[in-house]
């Protein structure tokens, strides 16, 4: 019987590799400027520009998290009701930064965070605005921030992915689009799912002994090289071979982070490990597990983490839900700005909070208790990276509406990322289908300077 490598290699145990990383290879190409440099892969690079962040954990809060009722302070003033703040907020560190009651846990950390108030966007179609946040065009299949990173700079640990996204069913955001596949995020679990059993699909498994997979490796990898020979410059056969042999030091390296048994049990209770919270439309995310493996994988040199928490469009019982999600998320998120703090990670990872878009503010004792969508005027906050604690950048309007000051587009803050990692933000570009293309479009976007100190 005939066997085409491609059967070969799906049929055999060694499928690991084509399976385990179609998410990395499944149809990679070298990255070729206009003057036809290589890729390095995964490879360490050294930034071009000084850089204050090695590394980026990016908490994604899905649906548009309500910023006048977490860390943009709307009080009432004049004599007639307008839309505002809904809940208390209290003034917090020497910086006496203002937020929510929900968040007590992360108000701890007041005088780390960076408060972006000015933030806005172009559309308030949730898929299309989530898009944007993530590759910086609403409609069209771009490569997602970390594959750009990554592309940029290579991860530090040659034994893991160098993205990493956690809890996602939507591949849109960690996909590498027409930049070489080994630059595509590698998914580990799905929206709503119990993290617990979350693993790298394929990748782990104890079938076999890993000599003997070493041995079924070399001897298919034998054959892609002596393909390669009649083939040079086949730039996706390369990278599947590059890619494969990743997917085997994987299997040593993934299986150990992923296990929290050598947790203590004091820090699996500040992250809030296996506490489920379902209120209303809130998803029952095992949140404090991605904080805790985000830390893990950022110790270990993962370049890009993203953790993602859904649930936070509320249309109808604003209160409830968004107390609700609070809840969930705040323990977590102030438990890894204290482990990054204290392990010395933090001054060199860049820690982003932020959703797609915000919300409309309530009118206070109106009764209503229903929001909308605002892409106008809503609220990031960064930490750690070398940006400045304890400050607010932007404003919005007294009713929240819109920016008005320090504005900030998705374009912006993507440059300003890039910049922290010491890549030039609007000279990082790849040439695909006849012209060069970057992350911040053909606009460009502007690095907000004084984020840093």
């Amino acid at each position: 019987m005939f066997y085409s490598r491609r059967s070969m290699l799906q049929s055999t145990s060694c499928g690991f590799g084509y399976l385990a990383l179609q998410a990395l290879c499944a149809d990679s190409a070298v990255a070729a400027k206009a003057n036809g440099t290589a890729s390095a892969g995964l490879s360490h690079r050294t930034p071009l520009l000084t850089a204050t962040a090695k590394r980026v954990i990016l908490l994604c809060m899905s649906g548009g998290p309500a910023q006048m009722d977490t860390f943009d302070y709307k009080p009432q003033t004049g004599k007639k009701k307008h839309p505002g703040s809904a809940v208390r907020f209290r003034q917090h560190g020497d910086s006496g930064l203002w937020i929510s009651e929900l968040m007590p846990e992360t108000a701890r950390h007041a005088d780390k965070l960076c408060i972006i108030n000015g933030m806005h966007g172009d559309t308030e179609i949730h898929a299309q605005s989530f898009l944007q946040l993530h590759t910086g065009e609403r409609l069209r299949k771009r490569p997602s921030l970390g594959s750009w990173i990554n592309y940029g700079l290579g991860t530090e640990n040659q034994n893991l992915p160098g993205f990493i996204s956690l809890n996602t069913s939507k591949s849109s955001i960690y996909t590498s689009a027409f930049l070489p596949s080994i630059y595509n995020g590698t998914p580990i679990g799905v929206n709503g799912e119990d993290m617990s059993a979350a693993t790298i699909s394929n990748v782990v498994s104890d079938h076999m002994a890993l000599s003997a997979k070493r041995r079924q490796l070399d001897f298919v990898q034998s054959l892609n090289r002596q393909h390669l020979q009649d083939r040079r410059g086949d730039s996706k056969l390369d990278s599947v071979i590059q890619s494969m042999e990743l997917g085997f030091r994987m299997q040593a390296s993934a299986p150990e982070l992923l296990n929290l048994s050598d947790e203590s049990p004091e820090t699996l209770e500040r992250y809030r490990v296996g506490r489920k919270l379902q209120i209303g439309t809130c998803r029952p995310t095992d949140f404090g597990r991605q904080c805790l493996l985000a830390r893990r994988f950022a110790e270990a040199g993962v370049r890009f983490i993203e953790i993602n928490h859904g649930g936070w469009d509320q249309h109808k019982n604003h209160r409830r839900d968004l107390k609700a999600n609070c809840d969930t998320v705040d323990a977590p998120i102030a438990a890894l700005l204290e482990d990054l703090n204290q392990r010395g990670l933090l001054e060199d990872t860049l820690v982003v909070w932020g959703g797609e878009f915000g919300r409309p503010g309530l009118v206070p004792d109106d009764g209503k208790d229903e929001t909308g969508h605002n892409v106008r005027g809503f609220t990031f906050w960064l930490a750690g990276g070398g940006v400045k604690g304890g400050c607010v950048h932007g404003k919005t309007s007294d009713t929240g509406d819109k920016a008005v000051e320090g504005k900030m587009h998705f374009r912006d803050l993507h440059a300003t990322i890039l910049h922290a990692l010491g890549l030039p933000a609007n000279d990082l570009t790849y040439w695909h289908e006849g012209r060069d293309h970057r992350l911040t479009g053909p606009e460009g976007g502007k690095v907000v300077s004084e984020l840093f100190s």
